[in-house]
């Protein structure tokens, strides 16, 4: 089978990092590599990544494009998935990726996202951003669309070939958000973006910060003005919650 390495771009992630080890842990079968690109953490990331055995990696300057890239190109296998250390995935996760990257057209895919907390499971959200994934290309890019064109964010726990990733030039890595739905209008040249049915849980916690409302107005205000068109500043738009 090929060799799968999972990257995880963090910073200061030391609260949600346990679980995401634990996670790991749980795969059957397990992934060939793990990979922690940490951006300047300040807390006990790094450490809590290296005592789990993963490979850790200082990215400098930060930015979650640059630290893809860099996991990326550390990566030893063929085929990498981008997992936040906030999300969790199902059990048999690497034979899903494996399974789905034999399809020769697929040139990127992901999971679907369910965003949840402690106290409950944010439906709405959850499905607005699960219907984002065709409309916002079918909106923005219809001629890509057409073309298989599908927007995936870093929540979908998104998996590619690493040569495919390459052959695009990676995530543009003055973006400081929206790297990943950019990534996917790349991506479409050599081929289509998938949505997979099946589940992956990210937590809640933009959204139990900011509320449901206020947190879709900002992935709408953020989207919009990535889909005119714009690429620096968007980070001032999205407010970093820890």
């Amino acid at each position: 089978m090929s060799a799968l390495t999972i990257v995880i771009p963090a910073l200061d992630e030391e609260k949600a990092l346990p679980r995401t080890i634990r996670n790991i842990a749980a795969l059957d079968p397990q992934p060939d590599e793990v990979i922690l690109v940490d951006g300047g953490s300040t807390d006990r990331t790094r450490e809590i990544a290296s005592e789990a055995g993963f490979k850790v990696i200082e990215q400098d300057p930060k930015g979650r494009a640059r630290q893809i890239n860099r996991g990326v190109a550390e990566a030893q296998g063929p085929l990498v998935m981008v997992l936040h250390a906030d999300t969790m995935l199902p059990e048999d996760a690497c034979k899903v990726v494996r399974e789905v990257m034999e399809e020769p057209r697929t040139v990127l895919a992901g999971f679907t996202a369910i965003l949840e907390g402690d106290r409950q499971t944010r439906w709405i959200t959850s499905l607005h951003n699960w219907a984002k994934t065709w409309y916002a290309p079918l909106l923005f890019r219809p001629h890509l669309f057409f073309r298989g064109c599908r927007l995936l964010f870093g929540d979908h726990a998104m998996f590619f070939r690493k040569t495919d990733f390459e052959a695009v030039g990676g995530c543009d890595p003055e973006m400081m958000v929206m790297e990943e739905a950019d990534l996917c209008v790349k991506m479409t040249a050599l081929g289509r973006v998938r949505l997979i049915d099946r589940l992956v849980r990210t937590d809640d916690r933009r959204v139990a910060a900011w509320g449901g409302l206020k947190a879709n107005l900002v992935y709408a205000n953020v989207g919009i003005r990535w889909g005119f068109g714009a690429r620096k500043r968007l980070g001032d738009k999205y407010p970093d919650v820890r």
